[in-house]
């Protein structure tokens, strides 16, 4: 999961103590909600921070990309020039986003806004409060353009494409409405509390496909300056199971300012899960979604799914090899049998759902191996003795060494330590 989580992050400089000398009390909430997704940043320990601000360099028909190896900023502008920040960009991704624009026909890239410039406040807000949590980190800074969303759609797919293996956390900068009030910037219009309604909504239910329903009218009513990068937010998120935190919302200044987080989920978990919520619900399999890694559309694989409830297990079955056409179908029929035709244990209700914890073992191709060849913590084991056969999972609690690993294996398989018997060995990836 390269993109560990994604941020919708309000900018107003005043939120900064030397900004707001006080007045920063008056958005607390706000405040709160900012430290508490910064935390969370700093738990996920990415190496790259992709921030797309509506603020940096904007052009109708190009998607701007800050070049260079670092940038300074400052909250001098707003009385504040102590606060400074000097940030690594981070060259690599920055011209990996641009590349798989280039193959999409995105025009993306780092020319224009005459080379190096300053960061801008609705970046520098973000960093504000993750420095309070995290230091060691690169950043990559996008602008918005002028093309219309369904393109910032498929540009948030670019930034998902050229992740690839890096760790990375995405934050959307961006304010919602500028009219919510008559004593706000822009003063008060219809379509500013209509706005934030309709987007807080789609921001908290995770509905993403609500950004795109907006009305024109509406758009430039609301005077926003947030959708564009949460629609590219959206699109690197597209297809990826996510946990949604929304944190606040408030505008007490005729601006308003949300809050939310999107932590993803493990792709292979989330298809245990889901399987078996569906199963539970209709009496029949689910479908594989589309969007899928190409792992989980390649057959051969086993599977393991296992089940605990309150740390003790609730059900445990899975495959040595496959026998679907696909990993993805062999997780969701494993999760099924595990959670209802596991013998040990009555079948799990739907109203046990919430409090099971899942895991998925991935069994790569099975291969002979001799004792001096296994090694209890990397490796599972099979061991076979004309039709019987047992197998055992490496890295288990409580098995301490390759004999303990054999000895528990053919005890599962009925075979006494003195008959002759095949040993394989097989790598498993478990997935939390």
């Amino acid at each position: 999961m390269p993109i560990l989580s994604a941020h919708i992050f309000p900018h107003p400089p005043l939120i900064i103590p030397a900004v707001g000398k006080g007045r920063e009390r008056e958005i607390q909430m706000t405040i709160n909600s900012c430290l508490a997704a910064a935390e969370a940043i700093a738990r996920d320990k990415p190496e790259t921070i992709v921030i797309i601000s509506p603020h940096s360099a904007t052009y109708a028909d190009y998607f701007h990309i800050s070049p260079g190896a670092r940038a300074l900023g400052s909250f001098a502008r707003f009385g504040a020039p102590d606060v400074r920040f000097d940030v690594a960009y981070d060259e690599d991704l920055t011209a990996a986003i641009a590349a798989a624009a280039e193959n999409r026909g995105i025009p993306a890239g780092t020319t224009g806004a005459g080379g190096e410039q300053d960061l801008d406040h609705a970046t520098m807000v973000p960093l504000w409060f993750i420095d309070q949590f995290l230091k060691d980190y690169k950043i990559v800074r996008l602008s918005v353009s002028g093309f219309d969303l369904e393109r910032h759609f498929d540009y948030g797919h670019c930034i998902k494409e050229a992740i690839g293996d890096k760790r990375v956390v995405i934050i959307a900068s961006g304010d919602l409405s500028h009219r919510l009030t008559n004593d706000g910037p822009y003063g008060f219009n219809a379509h500013g509390p209509a706005f934030d309604e309709q987007i807080t909504q789609a921001m908290t239910e995770g509905d993403f496909s609500k950004f795109f329903e907006f009305d024109e009218t509406v758009i430039d009513g609301a005077a926003e300056c947030g959708l564009r990068a949460f629609v590219i937010m959206a699109g690197a998120l597209d297809y990826t199971p996510i946990e949604i935190s929304f944190r606040s919302y408030e505008g007490p200044f005729g601006v308003g300012y949300g809050v939310c987080s999107y932590h993803t989920l493990d792709i292979h978990v989330y298809l245990a899960r889901q399987s078996l919520a569906y199963y539970l619900e209709t009496g029949e399999y689910m479908r594989h979604p589309n969007g899928l890694p190409d792992e989980l559309l390649k057959s051969g694989f086993g599977a393991f799914v296992s089940i605990k409830k309150r740390g003790q297990l609730r059900g445990c079955i899975g495959t040595i090899v496959g026998v679907q056409d696909n990993l993805a179908n062999e997780i969701i029929t494993n999760a099924v049998s595990a959670g209802t035709k596991d013998p040990r244990f009555p079948p799990v209700s739907p109203e046990e759902l919430d409090e099971l914890d899942v895991s998925v073992d991935v069994l790569y191709a099975p291969e002979p191996a001799g004792i001096k060849e296994l090694d209890h913590i990397k490796y599972g084991v099979i061991v076979t003795s004309g039709y019987r056969r047992g197998l055992l999972l490496p890295n288990l609690e409580g098995v301490d060494s390759v004999e303990e690993q054999l000895s528990i294996a053919l005890q599962k398989a009925g075979i006494r330590p003195d008959e002759k018997y095949s040993v394989e060995r097989f790598e498993v990836v478990r997935h939390i």
